[in-house]
């Protein structure tokens, strides 16, 4: 059995409806995108904005220095060649704090799966391979760990769930041409996808968080 995370939280209100799950890059942590909450400006909204840490883990590109990792990468080749065990288990601990939020009274169906980078590659998982129903998906400067998840995926339960795939022109870390094929796949089966590009590195950009904002504005109803 997978263990728990540790997470943050922050609630735009009291008692919150809706949850947004946002999971952090290779090698930052829990308070990485903590601030953006105030810059959504979502304050109308009872929002529960969860922030988990990745497990700490040897990582074989960074010579095995241990850091929060989502999972081990294992070559830094265009299409990357990762260790698909560290990315399921940690797509089952999600789940167990998507369980946690059920217990909290916040559906499954109330909450949007968020992730930048590495974390991205886990709410793919979570989403296209995992037993809740999502409010959304948000895929932020990430990319697909397996392809041919999306195939095993058609018919699933988020197969009408609103992805949004935002990508930076000038990333260098994680190539443009990774956000634009997951959107292509993704839509190309029925998936329901809003894929946006902004002129900035592997990072995110204000012009970015307005359009989230707006995004999880409708999410959030």
């Amino acid at each position: 059995m997978s263990e728990s995370l540790e997470y943050i939280t922050v609630d735009t209100s009291g008692s919150p409806t809706h949850a947004v799950i946002w999971l952090h890059g290779l090698g930052a942590d829990c308070h990485d995108f903590e601030a953006i909450v105030p810059e959504l400006k979502l304050q109308d909204k009872a929002i529960r904005f969860v922030f988990p840490n990745a497990p700490m883990r040897p990582v074989t590109i960074n010579g095995g220095m241990p850091m929060r990792a989502w999972y081990d990468i294992l070559e830094m080749t265009l299409d990357r060649k990762v260790d698909m065990a560290n990315v399921q288990e940690s797509a089952d601990q999600i789940e167990l704090i998507i369980a946690e939020l059920g217990q909290q009274g916040i559906s499954s169906e109330n909450i949007v799966l968020a992730g930048f980078s590495q974390g991205g590659v886990i709410a793919y998982q979570v989403a296209l391979l995992g037993k809740y129903p999502l409010a959304g998906v948000m895929a932020l400067s990430t990319y697909l760990a397996d392809a041919s998840l999306i195939g095993e995926s058609v018919g699933h339960l988020n197969e009408g769930a609103p992805f949004l795939i935002q990508h930076g022109t000038l990333d260098p870390v994680v190539d443009p041409s990774l956000g634009q094929r997951a959107s292509n796949l993704l839509s190309g089966n029925g998936f329901d996808v809003k894929y946006m590009t902004y002129s900035m590195p592997h990072s995110v950009c204000a012009e970015q968080i307005q359009d989230i904002s707006k995004w999880l504005r409708e999410r959030c109803e």
